[in-house]
């Protein structure tokens, strides 16, 4: 694939900056990867920035925020440009783990469910998968308190559907943050512009692009209103 065309744009030289810094003095593959995870996590605050999924990993460092899709393809590319196995999981999750961020209105106007992905590493020669970096800490511990209070399993971005969630580097059942309302697998991608041209990508309406942006706004309120609440 060409590399202009690339989203986990990995020679960007802001990603390699990033990638260098994040990775000083780290000897172990694991250590690397726990100080790219903790950046992604709480550096890049969880958020919508101003245009949706075909965002680039240069572009997410610069706007400082992300989701589930944008943040993935930025974990990829820091991967990348540190010789760091890993590769993006695409499937598809229940919209309604946006209950609580946006407006009971928009859904209507949504599809039940909508594209996600989380990212697979290889930990000592073995594929492991996590989600626990999309939220930053502070809003994670938030909304989950929000999530248990209100007696629900999904919402707030996040899903404890089997009691387990997370947003601590680690791996297998407690690895995840949101992957409890995954409905669908769509398997692994190199880069995020491969799995966005296929059919099972779910795109967005005209209507939906125009909206965008005001929901994305209206989102992100939320998410700062809830990260700065006193729960």
């Amino acid at each position: 694939m060409e590399y202009e065309r690339l989203l986990s744009d990995f020679r960007h030289p802001v990603v390699q900056a990033k990638a260098a810094e994040l990775t000083r003095q780290k000897t172990t593959q694991l250590d690397k990867l726990q100080s790219i995870f903790v950046y992604i996590r709480d550096e890049i605050k969880f958020g919508f920035p101003p245009k949706w999924d075909k965002v680039k990993a240069s572009e997410t460092i610069e706007y400082g925020i992300g989701y589930c899709n944008t943040k993935a393809t930025l974990f990829a590319a820091l991967c990348k440009s540190s010789e760091l196995p890993a590769r993006i999981h695409y499937g598809l999750i229940d919209f309604q783990i946006m209950k609580g961020i946006i407006p009971s209105f928009a859904f209507m106007f949504l599809p039940a469910k909508g594209s996600h992905s989380w990212i697979d590493l290889q930990i000592d020669g073995e594929w492991k998968q996590m989600d626990s970096y999309v939220t930053d800490k502070l809003f994670y511990d938030k909304a989950l308190k929000k999530l248990q209070n209100d007696r629900r399993s999904l919402g707030y971005g996040l899903c404890i559907a089997d009691g387990k969630s997370s947003c601590e580097f680690n791996f297998g059942e407690m690895g995840f943050a949101q992957f409890g309302a995954v409905v669908e697998d769509h398997g692994v991608w190199d880069d995020a512009s491969e799995y966005f041209a296929t059919a099972k990508y779910t795109k967005m309406s005209a209507f939906q692009s125009m909206a965008y942006p005001m929901l994305a706004g209206v989102a992100n309120r939320s998410i700062r209103k809830i990260r700065s609440a006193s729960v």
